[in-house]
């Protein structure tokens, strides 16, 4: 397939949690909500004006900066629940609103890599060889053809041996962190660093948990929905003894989010009441233009702009970017006390 010029969509905006329109917009709601990202004095018309600015003039800072390099770690050992999907999308959305952004591919798959449209043949400098020490940053970082603040790091078919090399290598978890902080050393202005795991719970998924101080958890609107998740929540609390106690569950996002039926509600419910305000307001939904992008080596931000899954990250991009300045907030008042 080739990598044609962006889709007009036509999707229609049905029933989703979070996004917005004009029939389900209450600023009320949004004023006292802690991490809300819509003013109370903005109206739906206005959002969506802002929203196709974002899309239209990419680049542009739109969402604060955080004020530090925040390493967010997208783990989920069930497989299918739209990890690496999130990966790319969230990356793009905060690259799209002026963040600059560095994906780093831990999936030997590479579908990460597919997606953002970086080239991850086996020979390419990639996260195996930075993990067993062979190349630099530099040489391993490539840029998005699509958004000059959108950096990758991709994974080619060699990670796939990766586990069994680091058992026998020296500080083996850490290797990743490691080379986190030798990117800033390089002299990238990276904001965010997202790190799109493997659908287990080994070696690569460790280093990961270690160099990172969050973890995202993609949780899908389906049957079995939170099946793994507390062998996930117990590993994280094993790496927070050990290896990094920094490390905490900060995001859980609902991806595939189908308003037509009932168990949709239901799964959001249940995850809502297990974990609380971690949950993004915003939700994914499911969408054909979300599923089709990578085909095209194109997230959907810029395979379809117009789209309902394209829409739903610039939301959930925007929230996360809030809650980093909540998080400041109270860490500065928790400093003054």
């Amino acid at each position: 397939m080739s990598s044609g010029q962006a889709n007009v969509s036509r999707e229609t905006a049905s029933r989703v949690p979070g996004m917005l329109d004009a029939s389900n917009f209450d600023a009320d709601t949004f004023g006292n909500t802690p991490f809300g990202h819509i003013s109370p004095s903005e109206t739906p018309i206005a959002v969506e004006a802002q929203r196709a600015s974002q899309v239209l003039h990419p680049g542009k800072v739109t969402v604060p900066k955080p004020r530090e390099q925040r390493i967010i770690t997208i783990a989920n050992q069930k497989g299918g629940v739209g990890k690496t999907t999130t990966t790319v999308n969230l990356a793009a959305a905060l690259a799209h609103q002026g963040m600059t952004v560095l994906v780093i591919d831990l999936d030997p798959q590479g579908n990460a890599s597919t997606a953002l449209g970086i080239e991850h043949y086996s020979g390419v400098p990639s996260s195996y060889e930075l993990l067993i020490g062979e190349v630099s940053v530099q040489d391993a970082i490539q840029t998005s053809p699509h958004n000059e603040r959108l950096l990758c790091i991709p994974a080619t078919i060699d990670l796939a041996g990766a586990e069994i090399e680091l058992v026998s290598m020296v500080a083996r978890e850490g290797r990743l962190k490691a080379a986190i902080q030798e990117a800033n050393i390089a002299g990238f202005d990276i904001d965010y660093v997202m790190i799109d795991c493997p659908p287990s719970l080994g070696l690569l998924t460790v280093n990961a948990m270690v160099a990172a101080k969050e973890v995202l958890l993609p949780i899908q609107c389906e049957y079995y929905a939170l099946e793994g998740v507390g062998q996930l929540l117990r590993n994280i609390g094993l790496v927070q003894a050990h290896l990094n106690p920094e490390l905490h569950v900060s995001t859980v996002i609902l991806t595939m989010y189908d308003g037509r039926t009932k168990l949709a509600d239901q799964v959001a419910e249940e995850v809502r009441g297990h974990f609380g305000d971690v949950v993004l307001r915003s939700v994914i939904p499911r969408s054909v233009k979300v599923s089709e992008a990578p085909g095209y080596g194109m997230t959907v931000l810029d395979y379809d702009p117009g789209s309902r899954g394209a829409m739903s990250y610039l939301d959930a991009g925007r929230e996360i970017a809030a809650r980093s300045v909540v998080s400041q907030q109270a860490a500065v008042v928790e400093g003054a006390e």
